[in-house]
């Protein structure tokens, strides 16, 4: 009988999430961006003039916080709100130039941050760790 107990990954992945927000939200005060609003500009780098919607949509969270998301990234003058020429009740979201600067900066601290958390493992152990998130985030539903 096996006697060793399993550890819960979650414990690992709560840590490194804490840790990481702690991190980014430092890293990104130069710029007045928080650890909650990164991936909703990350999202528009990626596809810039996308609906509120589909931005709740492709980073799996509700519609009231990604509201609040792009609120205060609005008033911080990072994007802008148009509505939709196709669907009047829909704003499309896009980048300003402001959030436009900074891109290069955000890539780097997660970058940076990426190096931290991978410092003391191979190369095959870190394509193997990702391929385990992806699998777990596959089984949850995760995009």
């Amino acid at each position: 009988m096996n006697n060793k107990i399993n550890e819960p990954i979650g414990k690992y992945v709560s840590q490194l999430y804490r840790k990481g927000n702690s991190f980014i939200t430092k890293e990104l005060s130069q710029y007045g961006i928080g650890s909650g609003q990164i991936m909703f500009l990350l999202q528009l780098y990626n596809k810039d003039g996308i609906c509120q919607e589909e931005l709740s949509e492709n980073l799996n969270i509700d519609k009231g916080t990604t509201a609040r998301a792009i609120k205060k990234l609005e008033e911080e003058s990072f994007l802008i709100r148009l509505k939709d020429e196709q669907d009047k009740r829909a704003y499309k979201i896009y980048l300003t130039d402001k959030s436009k600067e900074i891109k290069s900066g955000v890539y780097e601290v997660l970058q940076d941050w990426d190096s931290i958390i991978s410092k003391n493992i191979t190369q095959e152990e870190r394509d193997t760790l990702v391929n385990v998130l992806k699998k777990i985030c596959i089984n949850q539903n995760i995009k």
